[in-house]
């Protein structure tokens, strides 16, 4: 098939060029680009040099945005106006280290562990973001939508599918570790998860439990030492403690017994 006649305008060929080159944003801007040029005068590299990064900017930032609705954690979390002073025992340093991601890279784990409503998974969900963010894979998901999602599979074809979506990530959030007990055949799809993972990728799991009581929620004590070990080898461990966010606006009555 023959080629199309080059366009006598020089720019509308250059356009189509680009776009045959799938240089979508460089063609979409260099009307934008060539007019600067004219003003600013850059030399022909540096020039050129706009022009792709133009192309590499807009480029990397689709692939943020890939990696952010596939991660499924919702709009971004940053931790600007934190109230550290609410977890005395909590420091901020470590926590901005994590930022950092170092902990992906070295494939650790980072475990969020104590009362309900004390910011775990917002901590949990900022150094997801920070993850993506450096357009590493992330998913996120409570623990047993994870495994739910793992015995749906089993029955209708898609197991190997599904059991790399969340053993292939780069980071796996798992939160609400414990908040309902696990059968035999759940208990055991943890333990693979856990095991694909083990050294080979990072894991975050966010638990109102400390694994001392993870028995009361797996099927056997065993489960529970062989899932804790590989969760907690080389891991950090932040222990969330302090008065709960949530709170009633008002009480009425006499206390309850234990309240």
């Amino acid at each position: 098939m023959a080629r199309k006649t080059d366009a006598p305008d020089p720019v509308a060929r250059v356009r189509r060029l680009l776009e045959q080159l799938n240089l979508t944003t460089a063609a979409r801007r260099l009307a934008e680009l060539l007019a600067h040029a004219e003003t600013a005068q850059p030399s022909y590299s540096s020039f050129l040099s706009q022009i792709l990064e133009a192309e590499d900017g807009a480029r990397w930032e689709r692939k943020l945005q890939r990696r952010r609705r596939w991660s499924k954690l919702g709009p971004p979390v940053t931790l600007e106006g934190f109230d550290w002073a609410a977890r005395p025992q909590l420091a901020p340093q470590v926590v901005k280290e994590l930022l950092t991601c170092r902990f992906v890279d070295e494939h650790r784990n980072v475990i969020l562990v104590g009362r309900p409503s004390t910011g775990k998974t917002t901590v949990a969900k900022a150094l997801g973001h920070a993850a993506c963010a450096r357009a590493l894979s992330v998913y996120y998901a409570s623990m047993a939508e994870v495994l739910e999602t793992l015995h749906a599979a089993r029955a209708d074809g898609t197991y190997r599918k599904v059991f790399r979506r969340v053993t292939g990530p780069d980071l796996l959030l798992l939160d609400d570790a414990g908040f309902s007990d696990l059968g035999r055949d759940a208990a055991n799809e943890l333990f693979r998860v856990v095991c694909a993972r083990y050294r080979q990728r990072s894991t975050i799991v966010v638990s109102n439990l400390p694994f001392k009581q993870w028995a009361e929620f797996l099927p056997s004590p065993a489960q529970a030492v062989a899932i804790a070990d590989r969760l907690v080898d080389d891991a950090t461990i932040l222990r969330f403690s302090g008065t709960p966010y949530r709170q009633p606006r008002d009480v009425h009555g006499a206390p309850l017994d234990n309240e």
